[in-house]
């Protein structure tokens, strides 16, 4: 059997529909025992090991609604009407760290329902 060219394998593979390809697909990871899904996997792992444990929230934009954002800020660290009303007026100012990215993600969903713009970033 003569040997084919990179180029004409690409050329034929132009020809075939979808459903073609797949067959092909399946073959050539049956008589070569491989998978074509294994990179995929592997990167997808590689990159769940990579997640933040710890993150920190700040607020960047205080948008339109200050005060709104000044009760969200009171609520979130605890702290009195004038040092949220400083920290809104000064920004970007730290709201919370330490914390896991799922209570990061309910925080910043809070800040942006009233407004306010603020980034999630690894510790």
């Amino acid at each position: 059997m003569a040997k084919l060219s990179k180029d004409e394998i690409i050329n034929s593979l132009k020809e075939m529909t979808l459903l073609e390809i797949n067959d092909l697909i399946k073959a050539i990871e049956t008589e070569f025992g491989v998978s074509a899904a294994a990179p995929v996997a592997a990167a997808a792992t590689a990159t769940q090991a990579e997640a933040p444990t710890s993150v920190k929230i700040s607020l960047i934009d205080a948008g339109a609604n200050k005060v709104a954002v000044i009760k969200a800020y009171r609520e979130a660290t605890g702290v009195g009407l004038m040092e949220a009303k400083t920290a809104v007026e000064k920004l970007p100012a730290k709201i919370k760290d330490g914390l896991k990215p799922e209570e990061a993600e309910e925080l910043k969903k809070k800040f942006e329902a009233v407004g306010a713009k603020v980034k999630v970033e690894a510790e």
